[in-house]
């Protein structure tokens, strides 16, 4: 095998964000930009060379001739094996999976998760490391500070072209390639967590009806094995299945923007009983009921009031875990269960060491993420699975469920205003003027509550002891209300600057209002506290969720 060790030099913006590296298409499809990049990270994690690699992600547009790039890039670093998803296709929870049941060292999974794809669109190269969950900042630091310096790349020559279309095993040089099935393997493991058996039988009933809009990204071909063929669900069951390189033209991200056909059906006069979406990549998740919303937030805060009836938490709840601008409904859950509730900055990598540890089995993010210590990165499916699991035993409907819920442990009423592509100097000055105020913010009366705290989030990890600061600005009051300021290492242009505004209520005629309407004061002080409007030149956010 012929190796060339070509000469480069390093681009200026490949430091990876919260999930990876995340660019628009036109900047990895330049000379050497996806190459500098892997061979930082080869450089950065010589172990990857030990072992196993997976490669694979969400089939966005330049999924598949990066997959031929790092192929011929691992050839050339002296990597011993490679596992691919069969076409190129590799869900990020799979991925997880398989690095665990199979000892692999680590993944590259091709995703921008919820971003839009295709030739204009997004894409991205993340990192996992041997533990499953996505790489800690010590690593993608490591990455970063290679891709700085970095003046040469290795890759083969000459090398054939991969077949990753049909499972089988070749080789480039010394380095064995194989091509597996994810989807096959992780349905084999779904069914040792939940109760396939009663999930069937709702699924099979004459008197229960969903949808599952798989949104032309990664999770048709899941959803199809677990859902249809497994389960037996109606063919019906799962809308745009086949996975699309450009998402069908769409947002592959699951709130009610962008599952239209999924959203009027569920809100329609003839309404199925369940409906759930999944992202780009698979680790996200939508719960609906009939003309029903279940936030983030409440789906983390009733897994966790009802993982007993889940097969998969027979033992019980060692303790739950939550990121900062998520809902403090689980925090009540936790408190009457008598088990331990962690807040951690946003980014599924600051759960790794808690899960690792066993110090918690269920964690989530308001960014419709949730998943337990059954792998180490958001699971939409899993989600999926376990509100079905509970209505199969509960035998009530969603909304029923949630209301219940609330009648329990009081309403979190919970938004987050999303203001998109806002220039980085914009934003930082929103962030600064917030900053400013933070010494000088408790004692005052804002919406008419009093601040009890104001500060700039930091985290210690318990575990290692490792200090992550500056990870969002929060205005806490007395009654338990929050505002939260943070920017989004989400997105490709500009910065995405989100608000999170939140307020418990307990009382129960005051279990049903509209949360834009009583958050409304909230609202209104934190846009006046960073005098949004102004610095933004936005008058109201592109996004509310």
């Amino acid at each position: 095998m012929d190796i060339s060790v070509v000469t480069t030099q390093p681009f200026p913006d490949q430091k990876p964000g919260t999930s990876g590296l995340r660019k628009r298409v036109r900047q990895f499809r330049q000379p050497h930009y996806l190459e500098n990049y892997i061979q930082s990270v080869f450089d950065a994690c010589p172990d990857l060379k030990n072992g196993e690699l997976l490669v694979g992600g969400d089939g966005r547009f330049h999924n598949r001739e990066a997959i031929q790039v790092i192929l011929r890039m691992a050839a050339a670093n002296g990597v011993q094996k490679v596992a691919i998803g069969y076409g190129g296709l590799l869900s990020t929870p799979a991925a997880s999976y398989l690095i665990r049941s199979r000892g692999a060292t680590g993944a590259l999974i091709l995703s921008a998760s919820h971003n839009p794809g295709g030739p204009e669109g997004d894409f991205g190269v993340k990192l996992n490391t041997a533990n499953g969950g996505p790489a800690p900042h010590s690593v993608t630091d490591a990455i970063f500070e290679q891709s700085t310096r970095i003046s040469h790349y290795r890759i083969a020559n000459g090398a054939e072209h991969v077949d990753i279309d049909h499972l089988h095993a070749v080789q480039m040089g010394d380095m064995d390639i194989e091509v597996v099935d994810p989807v096959g393997t992780y349905a084999d493991y779904m069914a040792t967590l939940f109760d396939f058996d009663r999930i069937g039988e709702l699924l099979r009933s004459d008197h229960f009806r969903m949808r599952f809009d798989s949104m032309h990204a990664v999770t048709g071909p899941y959803a199809e094995e677990i859902l249809i063929n497994r389960l037996g669900a109606p063919a019906d069951t799962i809308l745009r299945a086949e996975p699309l390189a450009d998402f069908g033209g769409r947002h592959p991200d699951p709130n009610l923007s962008h599952t239209r056909e999924l959203s009027e059906a569920l809100f329609g006069r003839d309404a199925p009983d369940f409906g759930a979406a999944s992202d780009g990549d698979g680790d996200r998740n939508m719960i609906l009921g009939r003309r029903f919303f279940v936030t983030p937030s409440d789906s983390l805060a009733i897994m966790a009031a009802n993982a007993h009836h889940i097969p998969a938490f027979a033992d019980g709840l060692k303790g739950v875990a939550r990121s900062m601008p998520t809902s403090q409904a689980v925090d009540v859950v936790a408190e009457k269960l008598a088990v331990p509730c962690f807040e951690t900055p946003t980014g599924w990598k600051f759960f790794g060491n808690l899960l690792d540890d066993g110090r918690i089995r269920l964690c989530g993010e308001e960014s419709f993420g949730t998943s337990s210590d059954h792998v180490r990165e958001k699971d939409g499916l899993w989600a999926v699975l376990f509100w079905l699991n509970l209505l199969a035993v509960r035998r009530q409907s969603v909304e029923e469920i949630v209301r219940d819920h609330w009648r329990q442990y009081g309403r979190h009423y919970y938004t987050r205003h999303d203001y998109e592509a806002v220039e980085s100097e914009r934003a930082e000055q929103v962030m600064a003027r917030i900053r400013e105020q933070l010494s000088v913010l408790p004692g005052q009366s804002l919406a008419g509550m009093r601040v009890a705290q104001a500060d700039d989030f930091a985290y210690r990890d318990p575990v290692d002891n490792s200090l992550t600061e500056h990870q969002g600005l929060r205005v806490l009051f007395e009654s338990g209300a929050r505002i939260v300021f943070r920017l989004s290492g989400t997105g490709t242009q500009g910065a995405t600057l989100r608000l999170y505004i939140e307020q418990h209520e307990t009382h129960p005629e005051h279990l049903d209002a509209d949360p834009q309407e009583l958050l409304g004061p909230l609202i209104d002080a934190a846009s006046r506290l960073g005098d949004i409007p102004g610095l933004t030149r936005r008058e109201k956010p592109d996004v509310i969720t």
